[in-house]
C-alpha cells in the first residue's frame, strides 16, 4: 500500500490546481482520477460545446491558455489545456483509478480503489459539481421505445432518432443543445422559470469583465452582493437561443410534470408527443463511497466551511458556491485553492 501526505480525488481543474500548490510546497501527494488522462471529463461532453468564459478566465495558476485572451475556447481546447497543465508541472496522477471507498481509521485515510489501497494523512475531494446526472423518477413511466438521454450523455444530433425532440431544462447546456438541434430538428424546450439572457460581450468587453468590475464574479457567500447573486436564477450566456425562440425555431413549454407512453404532460396541462427527449436537468451530489461519518448532510451535501470539513484532514474543492460565485468555475477555483492550501499545510 502506497502512503502519501495528501491524496486528491479527481483530476479536473480543481484537483490539479491543488496539486499545483502542493508541488510548489514540495508536499508528497497523489491525484487519483477515473479517466484515462486529465481533461477527459471535457472530451466526453457534447461535440459542439464552447465555453462561455473567455480564455483569460479559463486559465489556471502558472500557465496561460494559448489563443486570443478574449476568445471563447472549445471543449477540446479546454481538455488539451488541462492535459498540458498536468504535463507541464509534472503532477503525479494515477489514471483509470476509481475510488470505491474512503474511510478513516486511527487518524489515517484509506482509499480503496480498483487498483488497490492508497493511504494518506490528508485527503482533498475534488470530484466537482457534475457527479451524478439527475433525471426525474417519472421518466421511468415512458414507453420503453421512447428515446431518452441525459445531457451528460449527449454528443451530437446524430444520436437522436426521429425529428421532434424535447429538451427539459433551461441552463446553458440545454440552451446550446437546443440551438444546435434547431438547425435540423423540431425543437421544444421546457423550463420551470422564464429565461434570463446575458450577452457574452457588452460594449466590446466580455460579460465576465463586467461581472468582475461590479464585484459579482467573485462575490463571497457572506457578502451582500454574494447573497443577492446566489438567490438569482442562473442566466443563459449568449443570445442564440433567444433568437431561435423569436424566430420560431424553438418552442418553449412550461415545466414537465409527467410522461405517458411517448406523450409528455406539461404544468399547464397541455400534452405533446416527441420522438426523443434530452434531460438537461443537472446533477446531484454522489458521496456514497465516503464511509466516514459526519462528512455529508442528510441531503447528501458536503458539510464544510470554505471547503474545510469538520473531519480533521479532509477538504473539498470545486463545489458550487464553496465560498464565492466562481468556486465551481475555472476562473474561481484558484481563490479557493489559495485558501485551502494554507489549511492543508497547517501542522497537526
Amino acid at each position: 500500500m502506497e502512503h502519501y501526505e495528501v491524496a486528491i480525488v479527481g483530476a479536473g481543474q480543481a484537483g490539479i490546481t491543488i496539486g499545483y500548490y502542493l508541488k510548489k510546497e514540495k508536499v508528497p501527494f497523489i491525484i487519483l482520477d477515473k479517466n484515462e488522462k486529465a481533461g477527459d471529463s471535457w472530451r466526453k461532453r457534447y461535440d459542439s460545446l464552447i465555453l462561455f468564459t473567455p480564455r483569460k478566465y479559463s486559465s489556471l495558476p502558472g500557465l496561460h491558455m494559448n489563443g486570443l485572451p478574449e476568445g471563447l475556447p472549445t471543449k477540446q481546447e479546454m481538455a488539451d489545456y488541462l492535459t498540458e497543465y498536468v504535463n507541464y508541472f509534472k503532477l503525479p496522477i494515477l489514471n483509470n483509478v476509481t475510488v470505491e471507498k474512503l474511510d478513516k481509521i486511527k487518524g489515517f485515510f484509506y482509499l480503496d480503489t480498483n487498483k488497490g489501497i492508497v493511504g494518506a494523512k490528508k485527503v482533498v475531494i475534488a470530484t466537482g459539481a457534475f457527479q451524478k446526472p439527475y433525471v426525474p423518477s417519472f421518466a421511468k413511466t415512458a414507453e420503453e421505445s421512447f428515446y431518452q438521454l441525459h445531457s451528460a450523455a449527449y454528443r451530437s444530433p446524430d444520436q437522436l432518432p426521429g425529428h421532434s425532440v424535447l429538451i427539459v431544462g433551461g441552463g446553458n447546456s440545454g440552451a446550446q443543445i437546443a440551438v444546435e438541434l434547431s438547425k435540423e430538428k423540431t425543437v421544444t424546450i421546457a423550463v420551470n422559470h422564464p429565461f434570463k439572457f446575458l450577452p457574452l460581450y457588452l460594449f466590446g468587453k466580455s460579460i465576465f469583465d463586467w461581472l468582475k468590475f461590479t464585484g459579482l464574479l467573485y462575490a463571497g457567500i457572506n457578502t451582500t452582493k454574494g447573497n443577492w447573486f446566489r438567490k438569482q436564477k442562473d442566466p443563459v450566456f449568449g443570445q442564440e437561443l433567444k433568437a431561435c425562440i423569436e424566430q420560431g425555431k424553438v418552442d418553449v413549454k412550461p415545466k414537465v410534470i409527467g410522461i405517458e407512453g411517448k406523450t409528455v404532460v406539461f404544468q399547464d396541462n397541455s400534452q405533446q408527443s416527441f420522438d426523443s427527449i434530452i434531460w438537461s436537468t443537472g446533477f446531484v451530489p454522489s458521496y456514497d463511497w465516503i464511509t466516514v461519518e459526519g462528512v455529508v448532510s442528510s441531503e447528501g451535501k458536503p458539510i464544510h466551511e470554505r471547503g474545510v470539513s469538520p473531519i480533521k484532514g479532509m477538504y473539498f474543492i470545486g463545489l458550487p458556491w464553496q465560498h464565492q460565485r466562481g468556486s465551481a468555475l475555472i476562473c474561481g477555483v484558484d481563490l479557493d485553492a489559495k485558501f485551502l492550501i494554507h489549511r492543508i499545510l497547517e501542522k497537526d
